[in-house]
């Protein structure tokens, strides 16, 4: 099979579609055949520079329930039932432990970690009835180590794992997998907004921020996002019936 039909006639989710990790495995799915729906918080007219590339576009919040149950209705009714489901909708905060707000630490935890058992809650009863199906959950290289000021990020993403695990466990007598990836540093609008903020605390220029952290990893690079697309891809496709409870770390050398 090529990879150009490696995902033909299946109907897909992306949260995080909109922008970043979300919107590369989302155009990848869609070339490789796939019906794919992105969702935003934001007004659907907000997004029409991405209507023209063969998305389903709705306003969601991974965050609240009645949002997820309506978005996942509205795929149905237009696609078809969801039968792959990649959450990779996330945000971070830059905080110390000490001083850190209930508000940004819930923020974090609705979206990182509730969003997706959300997601998974509203799309695998079909998923198990119909015997397919393929979860990808977009986790992070800090979900198995420490990152200063990271705090609440690091557990969101740790807490990912641990339910990527047990649904893949749900899943695997009935043809489900449950699969993670763990980037490093992306080259993403989140990770450049992180570097504007690094670089006014540091006093450092944008770049020398920049070059800091590619240099964190023995390629001395920032990771593309179609190079997690490329594998989420994979994980998706029916060549990878297997390959679950799985986390893949796409750390570019580190050991972190």
């Amino acid at each position: 099979m090529t990879k150009e039909l490696w995902h033909q006639g299946r109907v897909a989710i992306v949260t995080g579609g909109t922008a970043g990790i979300g919107l590369e495995i989302a155009r990848t799915l869609v070339a490789r055949g796939a019906k794919v729906a992105i969702g935003g918080r934001r007004n659907v007219e907000e997004y029409d520079s991405l209507s023209h590339e063969g998305f389903l576009i709705g306003q969601l919040n991974v965050c609240d329930s009645d949002s997820v149950r309506g978005f996942v209705d509205w795929v149905t009714v237009h696609y078809g039932e969801p039968g792959i489901l990649v959450n990779a909708a996330g945000v971070s905060v830059h905080h110390e432990v000490c001083g850190h707000s209930d508000d940004d630490w819930d923020l974090v935890i609705e979206t990182n970690l509730n969003g997706p058992f959300k997601m998974i809650r509203a799309c695998l009863p079909s998923m198990l009835a119909s015997g397919w199906g393929r979860i990808v959950n977009i986790a992070s290289t800090a979900a198995n180590t420490a990152v200063a000021t990271h705090a609440a990020y690091c557990a969101s993403k740790a807490g990912l794992l641990g339910l990527t695990r047990a649904v893949a466990l749900e899943g695997a007598g009935r043809g489900v997998t449950c699969t993670s990836v763990s980037p490093t540093w992306v080259e993403t609008d989140m990770l450049r907004n992180s570097i504007e903020l690094m670089a006014n605390r540091s006093g450092q220029s944008l770049e020398v921020q920049r070059q800091e952290i590619a240099a964190s990893n023995p390629q001395n690079r920032l990771v593309q996002p179609q190079e997690i697309a490329e594998l989420a891809s994979f994980m998706c496709s029916d060549l990878s019936p297997a390959l679950t409870m799985e986390d893949v770390q796409v750390n570019a050398g580190a050991h972190w």
